[in-house]
């Protein structure tokens, strides 16, 4: 891995974010919709910025991040699957996604953790 651009987990949270734009744009309920928003696109963001940090414990804090983002947006998924702005099926999608994503992001973690993420060269001057 050369940058946080090759983690698949980061290549999946970006794609589900434009899943979630895109089924977004025309809702009504600015306050639901802007915060699932902001948790969507801090998904992915915190993985990079992490990966961009300098130390492995930085990396794995802003893993952390991402990981509770996930959970938000899990919560407010459901929240306006009850208040019927999304189907169903389109929720159990996202639902599956994103509990996906979060154990990726926790075995991302407890690698960089364990040191078993060496080989990057993110880390290579700390390694």
């Amino acid at each position: 891995m050369k940058s946080f651009e090759d983690l698949e987990v980061w290549q999946r949270s970006c794609s589900l974010v434009v899943q979630i734009c895109r089924e977004l744009k025309n809702w009504n309920n600015f306050a639901l919709r802007d915060q699932l928003m902001r948790a969507s696109i801090s998904l992915p963001s915190n993985i990079a910025e992490g990966a961009e940090r300098f130390s492995r414990k930085e990396f794995i804090q802003f893993l952390g991040y991402a990981k509770g983002s996930a959970g938000e947006m899990r919560t407010q998924i459901a929240i306006a699957n009850q208040l019927g702005y999304i189907e169903e099926n389109i929720t159990q999608i996202w639902m599956h996604e994103l509990k996906e994503i979060a154990a990726m992001i926790f075995g991302l973690a407890r690698s960089v953790q364990k040191n078993r993420f060496i080989d990057s060269q993110l880390f290579s001057a700390i390694a």
